[in-house]
């Protein structure tokens, strides 16, 4: 396969990257300099060297500590824990400077029709749960039916979990994303989870 049309395929691999957005990055890299290519390509190469998935809220960040700053921070609400589908997510919650406990990132969502839950982080979440501290969850999934298939999911396996488990408040519209959503948003969702 052509070198230009083999990184063109990469890029569509990326989530809503489509065939004419993936030629247009590969155009624009073969218009760039020499010296930014490299630094893109380097940069790719260290994330598998640099990057750590936190063993405790299984987000992707970077440092020396295997635990992540946020879960390494005293000053968190260890009562509470939100599960996010995504790293995305949990950024959308960070930016909204509302919430101030601890996360987990799920993995994703289940899709409707096939309940496949292999790539769901379920089984550490049934660690997590159990902190000794831990007085809520806080389901943080998207308001749209996968989402909300998911919160049912889990609520089924923490069943026995000794803590209250609310899902975020419908201040998010019905379809809509939780990274995209602003700052206030996010605000009254949380406020009004039950």
């Amino acid at each position: 396969m052509d070198p230009i049309e083999k990184l063109s395929a990469l890029f569509e691999r990326f989530p809503g990257i489509g065939p004419r957005q993936a030629q247009r990055f590969v155009q624009y890299l073969l218009r760039s300099s020499p010296t930014l290519r490299k630094e893109i390509a380097d940069s790719i190469r260290s994330l598998s060297s640099t990057i750590h998935q936190c063993p405790e809220c299984m987000r992707y960040h970077g440092g020396e500590s295997a635990v992540c700053n946020i879960c390494a921070d005293p000053a968190r609400d260890q009562a509470l824990l939100a599960v996010v589908v995504s790293d995305a997510d949990l950024l959308a919650l960070e930016r909204s400077h509302t919430y101030k406990g601890r996360y987990f990132v799920l993995g994703g969502l289940i899709h409707l029709g096939n309940e496949k839950t292999d790539r769901l982080r379920v089984r550490e979440l049934k660690t997590a749960s159990k902190r000794p501290a831990l007085k809520e969850i806080v389901l943080a999934f998207p308001a749209n039916p996968e989402g909300d298939g998911t919160a049912s999911l889990i609520r089924q396996e923490l069943g026995d979990a000794e803590v209250k488990i609310t899902t975020l408040g419908r201040g998010l519209s019905t379809g809509s994303e939780l990274e995209y959503a602003d700052s206030e948003t996010i605000k009254n969702a949380l406020e009004s989870r039950r």
